[in-house]
């Protein structure tokens, strides 16, 4: 009178390939979440590979101390150094060269091709009594700023 036939080896298999299913969307949606984290990290398109300090330079010139804190050697000819006081606009400081220029940056470091890290040069500026000076360090072969240092001069 039983003559019904269970096959219950049929329902292991069915479990075990949704099992499979679902380890895999999870896998998947944690690398997922992982990748995403990671492209996201630097959007704004710069990598910070430098880092510089500014400070008054002694005396009373409108000088400007800028100190190269980390990075790579920065060739003299792939630079353009900035200057702007009490927010005025900014103007291209050229090097001092051993001539008499009112606004130029001299440094008395022995390697004259590169700016090397924890090397400092002097900017001198038009800046006289209390002022503001805003540094820019720009790569010119790139077209990207490098650093904006900003130092209250006294």
């Amino acid at each position: 009178m039983n003559n019904e036939t269970r096959n219950d080896e049929a329902v292991s298999p069915v479990i075990a390939t949704i099992l499979m299913v679902a380890i895999t969307v999870v896998l998947a949606g944690v690398l997922y979440v992982w990748a995403a984290n990671l492209a996201e990290s630097n959007t704004d398109g710069s990598l910070e590979l430098y880092t510089f300090s500014g400070a008054d330079a002694p005396g009373d010139d409108g000088g400007v101390i800028m100190t190269m804190d980390t990075g790579k050697d920065l060739g003299w000819a792939s630079i353009t150094i900035k200057a702007s006081v009490n927010g005025a606009a900014s103007s291209t400081v050229p090097a001092c060269d051993g001539a008499v220029v009112e606004d130029c940056w001299s440094s008395t470091d022995a390697d004259t091709a590169s700016w090397n890290s924890g090397e400092a040069i002097t900017v001198d500026t038009s800046c006289t009594g209390a002022c503001t000076v805003t540094i820019n360090v720009l790569n010119s072969r790139e077209g990207t700023t490098l650093d904006t240092t900003i130092v209250d001069i006294e």
